[in-house]
């Protein structure tokens, strides 16, 4: 009651909410064998304060030495701040804890009887074990078609399975010497030219001399090639058979990826086909933006060339995305880059000639999906944009930070800059500022986030929340 009294928002019935709340927090912990935390908004809406903890009695707990009474910053706990600032759940969120220790987080909001957000419930896990469990997963499914193969060695040796087989099986004898080949490999070698018996043929000659360079007996482990013979396309793997750790012979493997490496060539040609496209489309935003840079120097009055200069830059700032898209032919984005691009194209643009303002880009390295970047481009270029045009006045110099975070599924972008503030450069009734509003339609609509925007005669800092889509999520996980 104390910490929310001195040190947030919180009314005296909202404080009691968190506190019949806090009284629960040991059962909860207890249940779900995880570190529980409520964490309260404070005036600072880039920050909140824990006030109550709950460590499992059932487990080890995260924690050497309690956090009551100490601060959450988005920095650190971007899943927090965007539950306060959304009132959104956040499930499943991974991370590093403050004992470089490997957490699952759940983030829950906590509501007044009026529906406000007063509070984040939190709950921490540790995973270090399930993340070494996922591990050993993904090693055993690597070698699972290796092991498959030598279970199928040894069963083959010995005259059995012979049916189960989808690929074309080749028994050779320690002199690589074909002796026996299943329907399915006789099949596969008739499509090249082998129609009568096969027994007795060197390894060599089966595949026209392609495997000359590779013998196989007396090579250790696997091996593996893809051979293009005509119009036909082989993945083969051979090894050795082993019957008292002397070589006696040993097996391949066939299957005919004809129609893969097909449909690989037609994947070529399309991904040709879509970067031609974003390039053209590139070209011709390009194009629009000449045309109204040619209308924008035949007007007199300084509102409609600051409306031209304005539509430009939106302009130049999509062609940016489809122009990376060109060069790389994927569907995902270093917005990195894109933040570095479009911020110089405003600063050349539209800053005062006697003006030198420097921006500076940090945080971490996101990679977004096309269709996220464009939006996300869009808002880094009106916010740029209100810094250029209206943070300095008549300053001969000033700093603009892009400031670049990814944790998890929640994504934090913030711009500041040192400015002279909202009020000084008479923009206090931000509803009816345009850039301001096409940012948060935007962020609201578009990417499902939050904005929070604080001024002073200090500068203006604007910070963006929100969560990748599930289709990113995947992608992210599988890179």
């Amino acid at each position: 009651m104390e910490l929310c009294r001195n040190h947030t928002i919180l009314s005296e019935e909202e404080a009691q909410t968190i506190i019949e709340m806090a009284a629960q927090l040991q059962l909860i912990a207890d249940v779900s064998e995880s570190d529980v935390f409520i964490d309260c908004p404070l005036a600072d809406k880039g920050s909140a304060l824990v006030v109550a903890e709950a460590h499992p009695s059932s487990a080890p707990s995260l924690y050497k030495t309690s956090v009551v009474g100490q601060y959450a910053f988005v920095q650190n706990e971007p899943a927090v701040m965007f539950c306060l600032l959304s009132g959104q759940s956040v499930i499943g969120s991974r991370g590093i804890s403050q004992e470089q220790i490997a957490i699952q987080q759940n983030v829950v909001p906590i509501r007044s009887k009026g529906g406000n957000v007063i509070g984040a419930l939190i709950m921490e896990k540790d995973i270090s074990e399930k993340l070494e469990q996922e591990k050993n997963v993904t090693r055993l499914m690597e070698t699972t078609e290796q092991l498959s193969e030598t279970l199928l060695t040894v069963a083959m040796s010995e005259g059995s399975m012979q049916s189960l087989m989808h690929e074309g099986i080749v028994l050779f004898d320690d002199k690589e010497c074909v002796t026996y080949t299943n329907p399915r490999a006789a099949e596969m070698l008739k499509e090249i030219g082998h129609v009568g018996a096969i027994n007795g043929y060197p390894i060599a000659q089966l595949f026209y001399g392609r495997l000359e360079g590779s013998p196989l007996i007396g090579h250790k482990g696997l091996i593996h090639q893809e051979l293009q013979i005509g119009h036909v396309s082989f993945d083969l793997k051979a090894m050795s058979i082993y019957r008292d750790q002397r070589e006696v012979g040993g097996i391949i493997l066939i299957r005919d990826i004809s129609d893969i490496k097909e449909k690989e060539k037609q994947l070529v040609i399309k991904s040709a086909v879509i970067k031609e496209i974003h390039h053209r489309v590139k070209n011709n935003l390009q194009t629009v933006s000449s045309l109204l840079r040619l209308q924008m120097r035949r007007t007199k009055l300084e509102e409609v060339e600051r409306v031209y200069r304005d539509s430009i830059n939106r302009i130049n700032s999509i062609a940016v995305i489809h122009e990376m898209l060109a060069f790389e032919g994927l569907e995902t984005i270093h917005f990195n880059d894109v933040v570095d691009r479009i911020t110089k194209n405003i600063i050349s643009s539209s800053s005062k000639p006697d003006q030198n303002i420097y921006p500076k880009i940090s945080g971490d390295e996101l990679i977004l999906q096309s269709d996220v970047a464009t939006t996300l481009a869009l808002v880094v270029n009106e916010l740029v944009q209100n810094c250029v045009l209206h943070a300095f006045g008549e300053r001969r110099t000033g700093n603009i930070e892009i400031s670049l975070q990814c944790s998890g599924t929640i994504v934090c972008v913030r711009v500041s800059d040192n400015g002279v503030g909202f009020e000084a450069a008479n923009h206090s009734d931000r509803k009816g500022h345009l850039g301001l509003k096409i940012t948060e339609t935007l962020v609201e609509e578009n990417l499902g986030g939050v904005i929070h925007i604080t001024s002073d005669g200090r500068g203006t800092d604007v910070l963006i929340t929100f969560p990748l889509s599930k289709a990113q999520q995947k992608e992210d996980e599988s890179a």
